[in-house]
């Protein structure tokens, strides 16, 4: 029995790994951990996090995107003002300098799913592509992770012993 079990563990490791998102190259950009958090029934707008490295020796500019079941994909900023926690959109997109790395997380630039069909529940990965300036337009599929998950959710699911 116990190399049917080990079998059994392989092969579940193997599933995981091929079912979570994939990082993804577009010219000189590295896009890694494409990730959403899952959203209450009935939300219009869900959150999404990425990280994105500019190997190039030239800037670029995440300018958008669209995700399946989403409106419209806008880039936003979450700030601290005297106390008071703040969200604007980043109008003209987010730089990405030559050598740079820009990772998009809770609390800080994120991507904003306006106008959700229906949520993004915890598990179901979802489509949806990423918009650069001068790259252009690469499709990446989303973890989507519990509703209060942290950076890092994907990596320490995946990394498990």
């Amino acid at each position: 029995m116990k190399p049917l079990s080990i079998m059994s563990a392989i092969a579940f490791c193997l599933v995981a790994a091929a079912a979570s998102a994939e990082d993804v190259r577009l010219g000189p950009l590295e896009i890694s951990h494409p990730w959403a958090r899952a959203t209450p029934k009935g939300a219009s707008v869900g959150g999404g996090y990425v990280t994105v490295r500019n190997t190039g020796t030239t800037p670029d500019r995440l300018v958008g995107g669209t995700l399946a079941g989403s409106g419209r994909v806008e880039i936003h900023e979450m700030s601290m003002d005297g106390g008071v926690m703040k969200m604007r959109e980043v109008k003209g997109g987010l730089q990405i300098a030559p050598g740079e790395t820009v990772a998009l997380q809770p609390g800080a630039f994120h991507l904003m799913f306006m106008g959700l069909t229906s949520p993004l529940e915890k598990g179901r990965p979802v489509k949806g592509t990423l918009v650069f300036e001068h790259a252009g337009t690469v499709e990446v599929t989303y973890d989507v992770e519990a509703i209060g998950a942290k950076p890092g959710a994907r990596d320490e699911h995946m990394n498990m012993k």
